[in-house]
């Protein structure tokens, strides 16, 4: 019952951390109360992108005219595509277990929560408590979706994500509060197949908020030509579920408007909150500001021996970001030297359809922070690749630093940029330039192109626009 380091959470962020923690000889434990893998594995990042790509699989079928086939009488069947996303996040799931097992690490079943006395107790389903020790444990529970106050999730008419992938059957009508990437991809994939789809956003820039405004501005194009409406800068005020259905009333932030939207279903996508409600932080003096564990650069909290990582902290909440928050965290326990993670350089990706992807800065943060400028686009209308594929919407656009040429941010729209990001992220690390970025001979025809394409245009040195 006593071990080196218990992880509370097998998320991303969780299991990784434990395995990493093994590797380097430590006795480790995970506790899961649901399902190894956490949210991202059984009802975030993986069935989520299995759904939509059943959706954009229905989109090419609609459109396989374009590529010279012929296909009559297609259908998508809402319930084949959810059990088809269930049954990869079972699978994900099992490859999970497998990995734990394979790196020895001890499984426990239940929920999991600090005493006093810094142990973990774990209440298991028949409500049995168990105790266990260990020199280290990290919290890597989690989040969830958020409601709004004034729109409160029941479930049934009011969903969050989890609900919106099982839905029993496809609605006709949805809303969408909120225009993050979970908002965009469910947006996405019900419009797809048919669902009339209103997307409503508080902040004025619309679509994926966060993102450089021209990507935005983009999506925001390609999403009014697939149907969907767009409401950026309004708020929701109120959601009337007694009827059959649901009336949403909105009201433009700008104009003083309101307006009434009738739907079957309002899908709330309007934030993250954390799961740290239960789990011992008062009884083990554990500080929190705002619903955050606080931490240091090493996921150490206030109180010795004990961590967190994830979406309980303050930085992203991004699966990738808790998986290496989880291996930082570990390698320090065991007394490595790890490098505290560089914040600036954590890459975003949407999975709609064009996906979306970005690290850095955005120009109008550039421009904030006294940064002069260069800015170079490269629109995948005149990629090669892009037009053989049959979908030449978005761009790749980058932007530098006009003193010492180092990239400052860089911002992707279009087909499998979400695959192209990772090179940004490299350029960024090694801290190469403008024109070194030109010289690197890239691949043709490809997608990635458009990454030395675009800083050839910001040192107007472009050939191909």
């Amino acid at each position: 019952m006593e071990f080196d380091v218990i992880v509370i959470g097998t998320g991303p962020g969780g299991y990784v951390a434990a395995i990493r923690a093994s590797q380097l000889g430590l006795k480790t434990a995970v506790i899961e109360k649901e399902s190894l893998g956490g949210i991202c594995l059984n009802w975030g990042c993986i069935p989520t992108k299995a759904l939509i790509k059943s959706a954009q699989v229905f989109e090419y079928i609609n459109h396989a005219a374009d590529y010279g086939i012929k296909i009559e009488g297609a259908s998508a069947d809402w319930e084949s595509m959810v059990k088809r996303s269930r049954d990869v996040a079972g699978g994900m799931s099992k490859g999970v277990s497998f990995l734990l097992k394979k790196n020895k690490v001890t499984v426990i079943d239940g929920f999991g929560a600090l005493t006093a006395d810094k142990k973990v107790e774990v209440t298991d389903a028949q409500g049995k408590k168990t105790n266990y020790s260990a020199k280290h444990t990290i919290i890597a529970t989690g989040g969830r979706a958020k409601g709004l106050p004034n729109v409160p999730i029941d479930g049934e008419k009011v969903i969050d994500y989890r609900k919106a992938m099982v839905l029993e059957k496809q609605p006709k009508s949805m809303v969408v509060i909120g225009a993050g990437a979970i908002g965009v991809e469910f947006a996405y994939v019900y419009a797809s197949i048919g669902t009339e789809v209103t997307v409503v956003e508080f902040m004025e820039q619309g679509l994926l908020p966060r993102e450089d405004v021209d990507v935005s501005k983009e999506l925001g194009k390609i999403y009014a030509k697939k149907g969907i409406r767009v409401l950026g800068n309004w708020a929701v005020e109120s959601v009337d579920t007694k009827g059959k259905g649901c009336v949403v009333k909105v009201k433009d932030r700008a104009k003083g408007t309101v307006e009434e939207i009738k739907c079957d279903v309002v899908l709330s996508a309007a934030g993250v909150a954390t799961n740290i409600e239960g789990i011992g932080l008062e009884a083990a003096g554990v500080k929190t500001d705002r619903g955050l564990i606080q931490v240091d650069e090493f996921y150490r909290t206030n109180v010795p021996g004990i961590y967190a990582i994830g979406d309980v902290t303050p930085g992203p909440a991004l699966a990738h970001v808790a998986s290496a928050e989880g291996i930082t965290c570990v390698e320090k326990i065991a007394g490595h030297h790890p490098q505290p993670i560089d914040y600036n350089n954590i890459p975003s990706c949407t999975y709609c359809i064009p996906e979306v992807a970005s690290v850095g800065m955005t120009e109008a943060q550039a421009k904030e922070k006294g940064y002069e400028v260069k800015v170079g686009k490269f629109p995948f209308s005149a990629s090669g690749k892009a037009s053989a594929a049959g979908d030449k919407s978005g761009f790749v656009k980058l932007i530098f630093d006009a003193k010492y040429g180092e990239l400052l941010g860089g911002h992707m729209i279009g087909n499998n940029v979400t695959e192209m990001v990772a090179e940004l992220v490299a350029l960024r690390k090694l801290e190469t330039t403008g024109h070194e970025i030109i010289k690197a001979i890239h691949p043709h025809p490809t997608m990635s192109e458009a990454v030395m394409e675009a800083a050839a245009a910001a040192y107007g040195e472009v050939i191909h626009i």
